[in-house]
């Protein structure tokens, strides 16, 4: 077997907390929505729910997904500088 590693890509994310809606990376229309009391994202996997905390990010070809801040800390680094 081989192996291999992710390849580095800077992505733009944003802290969710129901009060920064819209996010301001979005630019085409807010991806969070309120429904009965639930807050969710359209993914390309579908819908999603967000609790406050989670990080949503937008990936490399503009779609937006949510992601727990324990996996986001463990995956990503706080890029410095002009990317």
């Amino acid at each position: 077997m081989s192996k291999w590693r992710k390849k580095p890509v800077v992505i733009e994310a944003e802290l969710f907390d129901a009060s920064n809606c819209p996010l301001p990376f979005s630019g085409r229309g807010d991806p969070c929505c309120l429904d009965g009391g639930r807050w969710y994202i359209a993914t390309l996997e579908g819908d999603h729910n967000l609790t406050p905390g989670d990080m949503v990010i937008r990936g490399v070809k503009g779609e937006f997904y949510p992601c727990k801040p324990d996996i986001f800390a463990a995956s990503y680094e706080e890029v410095q500088g002009p990317e």
